[in-house]
């Protein structure tokens, strides 16, 4: 069992989408660099589109960090070609930017990190008190159209850095855009590592994360988006300051009362490295700023592994919404942790009723599952 001190140095060399459920010491940086920074997408002098933009840690091309591309790339459709290596610092993408594309130039998430290690207990630090979960993002994200493909977004603070606080929350991906795809990326980090959410109450933000890797420990995929995972891998962490079950909970979605949609997850599958039943499937987050918030979540012919608890695998966040009366339900699991022991913990779909939980279902005429593969 990993000591809390060498997560960070082998956080960033986790486990990739596809396999390795071990992890090894390795330095928190990047992997490979090709002889050709940016790829088969040009380069400053050849340009892939008159609004390409490339990123180069060490100058080789108009930008070494993604936050000073990211300003410069006004206006609408721009895309910005990161080369290899570990971007550490905080990004934070206004909602002007629509139609955003971000490439990982060597097509390997392992090679493109943007990192920080901000928590929601980190005081600011302009002293004006500490960041906050929202404030806490490397990547914030909020214009509609987003896309990037082949980047590892990533959190590497510890808990370790501020013992006995409460503010452990550290995200490392923030998105809030209608129409935002995610394809092979990678999310990286311990307490509320990916945020699927919206800019408003009243906004149904449509995300689709494919072939994409999340791990975590507390409630690490959250927010209140209709958020499709497809063919997604799941990671939960062994927990050192702790030693009995819960570890903590996969998702813990709050969509909004009157959205229909709220997080899909579609042929994936969810493993561990901590002991079997440490982890429950999720819990409701109806947070203080939305208390009519119905949380929904749909897991369906996913491969639950042995970490999660398949007894009681839904736990309830505030005893005043019970998760009996949220909108969670499964269909066709699979794997130790999808048994069903206590059917009145384990709601099930039937075949007519998952006929609209489906990808096509939660995002309408928006089809990113036709050209991210």
């Amino acid at each position: 069992m990993p000591s809390p001190l060498s997560r960070r140095t082998f956080l960033l060399a986790g486990a990739t989408a596809s396999a390795a459920l071990t992890l090894s010491a390795a330095p928190a940086h990047a992997g490979h660099r090709p002889r050709r920074p940016f790829g088969r997408y040009g380069s400053p002098s050849a340009r892939l589109t008159p609004g390409t933009l490339y990123v180069h840690p060490r100058g080789a091309g108009d930008f070494t960090s993604v936050q000073a591309a990211v300003t410069a790339a006004t206006g609408t459709g721009r895309t910005l070609v990161i080369a290899p290596g570990t971007y550490r610092e905080t990004v934070s993408v206004d909602a002007d930017r629509t139609g955003m594309t971000w490439l990982g130039a060597s097509e390997n998430p392992r090679d493109v990190v943007i990192v920080h290690d901000n928590a929601a207990g980190t005081p600011k630090p302009d002293g004006s008190g500490t960041h906050g979960t929202s404030g806490s993002a490397t990547t914030t994200v909020r214009p509609d159209g987003f896309t990037a493909r082949w980047i590892t977004f990533a959190n590497d603070w510890l808990r370790t850095d501020l013992p006995g606080t409460s503010g452990t929350q550290a995200v490392a991906l923030k998105v809030q855009g209608d129409r935002s795809a995610f394809t092979h990326c990678r999310f990286l980090g311990h307490q509320d590592t990916l945020y699927a959410d919206t800019l408003s109450l009243d906004t149904f933000a449509r995300q689709y994360f494919a072939h994409c890797y999340a791990e975590g420990d507390v409630d690490f995929v959250f927010g209140r988006a209709t958020a499709v995972f497809d063919h997604c891998h799941f990671r939960t962490l062994v927990r050192p300051d702790l030693t009995a079950p819960p570890y903590g909970f996969v998702f813990a979605p709050s969509t909004a009362g009157a959205n229909p949609r709220g997080y899909l997850v579609t042929r994936s599958r969810i493993s561990s490295e901590a002991p079997d039943g440490y982890y429950k499937l999720a819990r409701p987050w109806v947070p203080s700023s939305d208390p009519t918030a119905r949380p929904m979540l749909t897991v369906r012919e996913t491969r639950l592994g042995a970490g999660i608890d398949a007894v009681a695998p839904y736990a309830d966040m505030r005893d005043a919404y019970p998760w009996q009366e949220q909108r969670f339900a499964e269909y066709r699991n699979t794997g130790p942790g999808a048994v069903i022991t206590v059917p009145g913990n384990r709601p099930q779909l039937t075949r007519a009723e998952a006929a609209s939980h489906t990808r096509e279902a939660y995002l309408g005429d928006w089809r990113p599952y036709d050209r991210h593969r």
